[in-house]
């Protein structure tokens, strides 16, 4: 049987967050595109990640709300869990944001949706089973998915990820998680709020990324709530038991539990793409792309997890941005996919974001590193709401341009957009402080440690003169 063939403006390979952010651009500016997915539309974000387990948090938070009323004078009880009814919320959550990533919304905007395996014939051509297809220039947005480290006994022993994790049959009893990333921790404080006894285990230490204070905040957080951690320590056995599984530590402990999550890691979703066919170099991350996302065929370029640049949704509609800009509207001044601005995310509670460089990075790469910072035990609304853990750290050079930050505490996720909007715009630590926030809000704390930066100047001695010299004239 012969195959349908297209001869299109732009083929993209994989319907997640980067894909279809591309053709729907492309497909409403009068491009011609396939788009290819074998998978479920809408990729990782939709139906494994982001969006099932901001859904499972949300009912975890609702249950951990039972017992920490006291304060307010409300007492504690204990909330009767129905799993099931909280794997319907997670379900009815994806099916209410799937109709946006829906084939027919695709195929209503002018795109060939094409549900089948893709690959390179050559380094022109992208096949499937019954098409082929000839682009101008083609996107690869595979993606990635969990990836299991090389654990003795792991690949013979049961165990979910975060693609299985939302459907299991029942409430874990003892969940074993091996991973403490953003991965680890969400899901890990998320299961033990509906019930489960929760214990993670990682070779190194939690958030070694973040900056260790706030990270220890949160992970100081987590352990009042029950969570069990040993870390950093080596594993050295994975096996089955009658009752579920068992975990050998190096340190001659033995961790027994009901179930296994694995979240150590992921991986780019490259084997079926025969790219050598095309000439793509690959490497360790995934499809080596330069800064302009372009690979080493210079008709295709890469997207997304895949491309080896940070496995983050927002990278990934990053990148979309950047490929429609530089494709249909800016040929001669390329838009770059490098950046030092972009944020990212703990949704644990309390919340840990950060954006740019670290404290210890930035002192690095710079010699007139200061910080400053406010923390949330002096912010009114924190007060009110009794939710007082943390603050906000920005770090700047002695200009006051600002090149990192960390929040951590209720909220932290939405705070980072303020600095993460002077960050884009090449604002400095002075503009920050002309913001004006509403009273009282959390956000009050981003202004209240930009203004500290000019604490000492301000009600300097040399200062103060000149304000009782003032202060006669008026």
């Amino acid at each position: 049987m012969s195959k349908t063939e297209y001869n299109v403006d732009l083929c993209i390979i994989g319907a997640g967050a980067g894909g279809l952010s591309i053709a729907s651009g492309a497909a409403q500016l009068g491009r011609s595109v396939v788009l290819y997915e074998a998978e479920a539309m809408g990729g990782d974000c939709l139906n494994y990640g982001c969006v099932p387990s901001k859904a499972l948090i949300a009912a975890a938070k609702h249950a951990h709300a039972f017992s920490t009323g006291e304060p307010f004078g409300i007492a504690s009880a204990k909330p009767k869990i129905d799993f099931q009814a909280v794997k319907a919320h997670v379900k009815g959550v994806i099916e209410t944001i799937a109709p946006v990533d829906s084939q027919e919304r695709f195929e209503g905007l002018g795109c060939t949706v094409i549900r089948e395996i893709a690959s390179f014939k050559d380094a022109n051509i992208v096949q499937s089973a019954t098409t082929i297809t000839r682009a101008k220039r083609i996107i690869i947005a595979t993606g990635s998915r969990a990836s299991a480290p090389p654990i003795p006994g792991l690949k013979d022993t049961p165990f979910t990820t975060n693609e299985e994790i939302f459907t299991i049959d029942d409430l874990p009893k003892h969940l074993l998680i091996i991973g403490s990333g953003p991965i680890g921790l969400e899901l890990g404080q998320t299961f033990n709020r509906l019930g489960s006894k929760v214990e993670i285990i990682d070779i190194a230490h939690p958030l070694d990324r973040s900056e260790p204070e706030h990270a220890k905040v949160l992970i100081d957080a987590l352990k009042e709530e029950g969570i069990i951690f040993h870390a950093p320590v080596n594993t050295k056995l994975v096996r089955k038991t009658k009752s579920g599984v068992a975990i050998d530590l190096e340190d001659g402990t033995t961790l027994s539990g009901s179930h296994l999550l694995v979240a150590a890691g992921r991986r780019p979703v490259i084997e079926n793409l025969n790219l050598e066919a095309a000439s793509i170099t690959t490497g360790r991350g995934g499809v080596v792309t330069d800064k302009f996302l372009r690979t080493s065929n210079k008709r295709v370029y890469a997207v997304g997890d895949v491309s080896g640049r940070g496995g983050l949704t927002h990278i990934a509609g990053h990148h979309a941005n950047v490929i429609i800009k530089n494709f249909y509207f800016v040929p001669f001044f390329k838009a770059s996919a490098e950046t030092n601005n972009m944020p990212a995310a703990v949704y644990t509670q309390p919340e840990l974001a950060s954006i740019g460089l670290t404290e210890k990075s930035a002192r690095g790469k710079y010699s007139d590193i200061k910080t400053v910072h406010f923390d949330f035990a002096e912010n009114d609304r924190a007060i009110a709401e009794r939710s007082t853990k943390g603050g906000v750290k920005i770090i700047a050079q002695g200009n006051g341009r600002i090149v990192g930050a960390s929040i951590v505490g209720e909220g932290a996720g939405e705070l980072i957009h303020i600095i993460s909007l002077a960050m884009a715009n090449k604002m400095k630590i002075i503009h920050l402080t002309k913001m004006i926030s509403p009273y009282p809000t959390r956000s009050e704390a981003v202004k209240r440690a930009a203004s500290s930066w000019y604490t000492e100047s301000v009600f300097s001695p040399k200062t103060r003169k000149l304000a009782a010299l003032m202060a006669r004239f008026h």
